[in-house]
Order: structure tokens, then sequence, then C-alpha cells
């Protein structure tokens, strides 16, 4: 059965491959499949040639997830094509020229007669137009704002497109010296309207990834249950004890991606179906994810696609957490315990897991103790520590773009760079968060800017954003001795 389990998992991801990544890079695909299917491949044999030594150690999993991880992603942008490495024909220099000037005309944005309508958009009492300027495949309007942003931003794009229809995406956003700036680039949603009528749905595709999904995550629960692979294998029945985690672990991720879905229909952004990501060892899921395609309208709306999904994360994840706690029992500790152990876990690495345990497990914070986690609680720890990393600010991650939304992009790449120097001193004393780390120190720092990117949040969302970064390190900070003592 896990034969043609991988056998679906594998087709699945080459045509996901095939769509996403081939008209992007010169690298054959299925050298990228490979890659993607080594680590349920390597762990199927290491299951397979060590049936006694039980499950696969996490830290294992892990590292082979990341590396792997690692070496798509430098495959994938060492094999983009340059316009350097593109067949160059032999012209002469007259041709060249006429060449280079047509060039030029198609990188233009507007032909040199529409320049006068250009500045006819800009209001001297909303916008002053200052100077343009001509990049590849955009315009800079630079000048000096005249009123609040929010109305600056809602004139001159009914003015363009008044002029110009949906020829542009129109961004506001902050220059070198701070000053709001406008940028005209090309909308390619003009061009994808009229040749694609629905490029995003495949919900046969989503349907099939579920149920692969609820099946891996279900095998897991029933070995976490203490049931051997042969046994439910015998007696299918027997697989009716893995779906409480099954059902906790995919309501968590499940939740919190229609969450995302809901948020982003309503502000009328396109955007894909929810996608399970079905991986047949270790927890049974790789995660879940969602794609918008239509470009962010401001700050507001970004913030509230970025911080719904972890805040959703940890609502349905803590009550299981509690539950699952009261339910688990505690172990004496040993050299193998830690935070990534489930069947001896470590607490006090972390504030809130261990006021959680100390009140509902007495003596879980003596270090000479660790629990051992229930199912239910497993799926609650690991809710945590997926709201925990979503919620890093840095970068595309949901807290990245959550402390863009609320302090603008600037100041977000200093914070992300501190949570960045942060996070690898948190990893020295806790060595198993160094993959977390790594991962960390790989993500670009940078995210897509809002189409009005200068706009700021009302007193709410700001009041949620700081509640949300309070979270954080409720989670990752360590707890301190006095409170320890206390607790125990």
């Amino acid at each position: 059965m896990t034969f043609w389990l991988l056998l679906i998992l594998g087709l699945i991801t080459y045509i996901i491959l095939q769509r996403s990544v081939a008209n992007i890079t010169r690298t054959p695909v299925w050298l990228l499949w490979l890659v993607m299917m080594t680590p349920a491949v390597v762990l199927i044999l290491w299951a397979e040639m060590t049936p006694e030594e039980g499950a696969v150690p996490a830290w294992g999993a892990i590292a082979l997830m990341t590396g792997c991880f690692i070496l798509y992603l430098w495959l994938l942008y060492r094999g983009r094509t340059t316009p350097e490495e593109q067949p160059r024909p032999t012209v002469t220099a007259t041709e060249l020229s006429s060449s280079l000037n047509n060039l030029k005309e198609q990188l233009r944005p507007i032909a040199p007669g529409e320049e006068t309508q250009l500045r006819d958009c800009f209001n001297w009492s909303v916008y002053a137009l200052h100077q343009l300027e001509y990049r590849p495949q955009a315009v800079i309007c630079r000048g000096q704002l005249r009123t609040n942003p929010d109305r600056a931003y809602r004139t001159i794009r009914d003015n363009i497109q008044k002029q110009f229809g949906d020829r542009f995406l129109v961004v506001l956003q902050e220059g070198e010296n701070r000053k709001p700036l406008f940028v005209l680039a090309p909308n390619p949603n003009q061009q994808t309207q009229t040749t694609s009528a629905d490029p995003t749905e495949h919900p046969a595709i989503a349907l099939g990834l579920f149920l692969i999904t609820l099946f891996t995550s279900t095998t897991v629960g029933v070995e976490l249950a203490g049931i051997e692979s042969d046994l439910w294998q015998a007696d299918p029945r027997l697989l009716l004890e893995g779906l409480p985690y099954a059902c906790a672990l995919l309501g968590v991720l499940g939740i919190r991606e229609l969450g995302r879905y809901a948020i982003a229909r309503r502000h009328e952004l396109e955007t894909s179906l929810p996608y399970f990501i079905p991986f047949p060892f270790f927890l049974g899921t790789l995660g879940a994810f969602l794609r918008i395609r239509s470009p962010i309208p401001n700050r507001k709306v970004l913030f509230d696609t970025s911080v719904v999904g972890p805040i959703l994360t940890f609502i349905v994840s803590f009550p299981l957490l509690l539950w699952g706690l009261s339910q688990s029992q505690l172990v004496p500790a040993s050299e193998t315990s830690g935070i990534l152990n489930f069947e001896e876990l470590i607490p006090t690495f972390s504030l809130l897991l261990s006021v959680c345990s100390g009140v509902l497990l007495p003596g879980s914070l003596d270090p000479s103790q660790a629990i051992e986690l229930q199912p239910i609680a497993i799926v609650g720890y690991l809710g945590l520590i997926l709201s925990a990393f979503t919620l890093m600010p840095i970068g595309r991650l949901d807290g990245g773009q959550m402390v863009h939304a609320m302090f603008g992009r600037r100041t977000a790449l200093a914070i992300g760079q501190i949570s960045r120097v942060l996070m690898l001193l948190l990893a020295i004393l806790h060595p198993e968060l160094f993959v977390w780390a790594l991962l960390l120190f790989l993500i670009p720092l940078r995210d897509s800017p809002a189409l009005n990117d200068v706009s700021e949040l009302d007193n709410k969302r700001d009041v949620l954003g700081l509640v949300s970064l309070f979270l954080l390190a409720f989670i990752l900070l360590p707890v301190p001795q006095m409170l320890t003592q206390a607790l125990s």
C-alpha cells in the first residue's frame, strides 16, 4: 500500500512541477522531481531496513527535508535562463541600432505622445508631479504629496485608469529619500485574463491531495497510538485509532488555509484553492498552502491576509494542546529528551509551554522529568510551533508581511535582520532550533510591496499586530528560572 501511495504522490508532484517551473528554468523537470521525492524514498527505505528501531528520528527527517529543499532551490535558480545565454544572430551595425531602438520602444511602457496624457493624470492639489523617469517596463513619477496617501492614491489611480484603462498597475511607495512616489508598471492580468479563463482552480487535484493527506496522517496517528503497520494493514479497521490525530491535524491546517482563503475572497483577491501536501512519514503531511495571485491593494489588506493564518492556527491548536497535555504523562528524562522528541519533550524552552505544563502536569518542569505527549497534544504542540514560525517577522513569512504593513518596508527590513540574529542566539541555547535559524537566513528579507504601500494601518490592526508579536515572544522565549521554581 505504501508503494501505491508513493506512486500517486510522485505523479501529483511531477504534474505540479511540470505546470509551475518547466517554463522558468533549464533544469530538467525530472531532476527537480527526483530531489523533491528523495525524502519520501529515503525514509521508506529507512523504515524497511530498520524495522526494529521504530520511528524515523525527527532530526533526521527535518535535516533531510531541509537539505533537499535547499538543493531544489539551487537547481531551480541555477537553471534560470539569462539574456546573456540566449543565442545572438550576427547583425550589422545598422540592424543592431534599429533593433535597439525597437527594443527601447517595446520596453517603454508609454509612447512619447502619451506623456502629456500621463502628466494630466496628476492633480497639483493631490500630488504635484515634478519628474518622470523611464525604466525598463516601468515609469517612476516623482513629486510632492499634498494630501493624505489614501486620497492621493485613489485619485491618481482613477485618473490613470480613465486615460489608459487597465494597462498599468499603479504603485505608491516610499522612495530613497522617504518621499512618496508613484510607479507605473504593465498590468500582467491584462493579458492573462483574455488567454486563460481560470488558471488557478483545480478542485480535483485539491480534493485528491486532501484525501491522500488524510490517509497518510491517519497512518501516522495509528503508529502514535502504538499500533504497528503490520497490524493495521492486516485489519484496516484499526485505522480508526488514527483518525483523532488526523482530524485534529488537518483541522488545524484546514482552518488556517480556509481563513486565508476567506480573507482573500473578502478583499476580492484572486487566489487558488488550499492544497494539502501528503507525506507518508513523520507527521503525515508537510502542511498546506494557497497562492494569492492578485496584487495586494494596500497595507491594510496586506495585514489582514498575513495575520489571519497564525492567529487562527493558535486559536485552534491551543485548546488541543491544553486538552492533550491533561491526557499526557510524565516519563524520566534521558539524553534523547528535547524539544523535538514527542515521547520525551522538555517544555522549558518555551515560556507558554512551560506555564501550561506546570499547571496541567505538576512536576513536568523538573529537570529529571519529560513529557510523553498524547497524539492530540502533538497536534496542539505542532500548531504552536507553526504559529511561531509563520509569525517570524522576516520576508514573505506572515510575520514579515505583518510587520511590513505595520511599520513600513524599510523598518520591516531592519526588524527582519535583528530577528535572524536573535533566532541564531536562541539556537545556541537550544541546538534543535538551528535548522529553524538556518531557514530564516535563507528566506529573503524583502517581500512584495502593496500597490498603496504608504498608507498606514488603523489602531485596531496595530493593536492586533502588537498582540501577535507578543504571542511570538511568549512562545519562543525560554522560561526564567524564578518562574520555573514558582510553577514547580
